[in-house]
């Protein structure tokens, strides 16, 4: 009966032991089954790839081969990694595809692990931001370094230490370039907080020759206390060299040390100037209800009272100016006659023209030419070539040669025009040539470059010439 109850007693006990070796030799069955039925899939893909005679897959490797990528392209590539960290933070690997299924060792891992959700980390944000300003700094350091120049640097350093306000910096400094306040201000900020601005300005501040830097520190504002000393010298007084060279000695730590002498007393004189020394008064404005200004005083002033002031030197050049004038105009009546001869205007009035000694006239628009022997010349007179037609008292003639063509009577009565410039001479509409003649007749048109001009011939003294010829000619 021990040994029964014993037997049943050993069985009871053992009743929940065989249940867990159960369940874990199920769960191992089920197990190698699934691999048993993987391996029967893989073998039957790959006989069915040895049937078909297809090229078994080609090896390839999963590393990215790292290349320049564009700005779109790091922009996308930013934002795809701080999405794929905000994921991993959360609890899904960023490695696995988002439909397949989790092993059950990842479902063992994700039933132990506790359920309360964790918190995503906001880190992506930060440095998503930090690589756009890494990206920015440059362009904004070389933009900077373009408009400031060292000199300007060190004026703004020195102006800000002596006067503490950036507002009178901007007003009594003079920069290389007219900056606002704005700007001024955030140049300043940058000197101060901007680690990379701050240090290339000083570098370049650093190379500049001491020459310049000693004009540059000349040329620092006045500060307060310096002001106040200098005010404290009377107006009435007439100080020199000497008395601002004690003040520089005995106010060392007060005034800045690129001061001298000459630059005291001229900053002196300035603020005596505008009334800012201490026993200087500024004059109260004027009391009545309306300031004078120039227009009033302008209104108040009699024109009648003004004296007509005369200028002699004026008048008597006016007076040199109109005597010359009339001797001018004195010898060109005097020279009238001469040009008569050749040459004579046209006016309405019918004249004629002919006479006893003119053979042919060459008619224009505004003069007419005797010919008054038997070969004239034509062209445009010069101080060095004497003519005797000149055809630039027709019109302009800077187109005509100075010797352009010759007339000439031969002992027939008939005459000839030879062409001797560069130009062609158009008789009737017909060129001729440099180097050729053509015979000219009466009311012929004789064309020189734009000038036109009638060619007349006085019929009368022709015929008494051809009689003559003729009488000679049979003997």
């Amino acid at each position: 009966m021990t040994r029964g109850t014993g037997g049943t007693a050993q069985r009871g006990r053992s009743g929940p032991d065989s249940q867990g070796l159960l369940d874990s030799s199920l769960m191992a069955s089920g197990t190698a089954s699934r691999s048993e039925d993987e391996e029967s899939l893989a073998g039957q893909k790959r006989a069915s790839s040895q049937a078909l005679g297809t090229i078994p897959k080609r090896r390839s490797s999963s590393r990215f081969i790292k290349r320049k990528k564009f700005d779109d392209e790091l922009v996308e590539s930013s934002l795809a990694k701080s999405s794929t960290r905000a994921k991993g933070a959360s609890g899904v690997e960023p490695g696995r595809c988002s439909g397949s299924e989790p092993s059950s060792s990842e479902k063992k891992k994700v039933s132990k692990a506790p359920s309360t959700p964790v918190p995503p980390s906001p880190a992506p944000a930060p440095g998503l931001t930090k690589r756009v300003k890494k990206s920015k700094q440059p362009l904004q350091v070389t933009k900077d370094l373009g408009r400031w120049k060292p000199a300007d640097d060190l004026l703004l350093i020195n102006a800000v230490l002596q006067t503490n306000d950036l507002t009178s910096v901007h007003l009594g400094v003079k920069f290389s370039c007219r900056f606002t306040l704005r700007e001024v201000q955030e140049r300043w900020y940058a000197l101060l907080y901007d680690p990379v601005i701050s240090k290339l300005a000083c570098q370049a501040m650093r190379q500049l020759h001491p020459e310049a830097i000693a004009a540059i520190q000349s040329k620092a504002l006045f500060s307060k206390a310096e002001e106040q000393l200098l005010s404290k010298v009377g107006s009435t007084s007439q100080p020199t060299l000497e008395t601002f060279q004690d003040l520089l000695h005995r106010h060392p730590d007060a005034f800045y040390l690129a001061r001298t002498a000459k630059a005291l007393q001229a900053h002196w004189q300035l603020m005596k100037q505008y009334y800012l020394l201490e026993d200087q008064t500024v004059q109260p404005l004027p009391k009545g209800d309306q300031v004078l200004n120039f227009s009033d005083a302008e209104d108040l002033i009699d024109d009648n009272k003004l004296k007509d002031m005369r200028d002699e030197v004026l008048e008597h050049e006016l007076m040199v100016a109109d005597r010359r004038q009339k001797r001018e105009i004195r010898q060109l009546e005097q020279e009238l006659h001469k040009w008569q001869v050749l040459v004579d205007s046209i006016t309405g009035m019918s004249s004629p023209d002919f006479d006893n000694q003119t053979l042919a006239v060459l008619r224009g628009r505004m003069v007419r030419y005797l010919m008054r022997s038997r070969e004239i010349t034509l062209g445009r007179a010069t101080k060095d070539n004497q003519i005797d037609v000149d055809l630039s008292l027709e019109g302009p003639a800077w187109k005509i040669s100075r010797k352009q063509g010759v007339i000439k009577l031969k002992n027939n009565g008939d005459f000839f025009i030879a062409n001797e410039g560069r130009r062609p001479i158009y008789i009737d509409g017909r060129p001729v040539l440099c180097g050729s003649k053509w015979r000219l007749s009466n009311n012929s048109v004789v064309e020189i470059a734009s000038l036109r001009f009638v060619f007349l011939i006085n019929q009368d003294l022709i015929a008494l010439i051809r009689a003559e010829a003729a009488k000679i000619t049979p003997q």
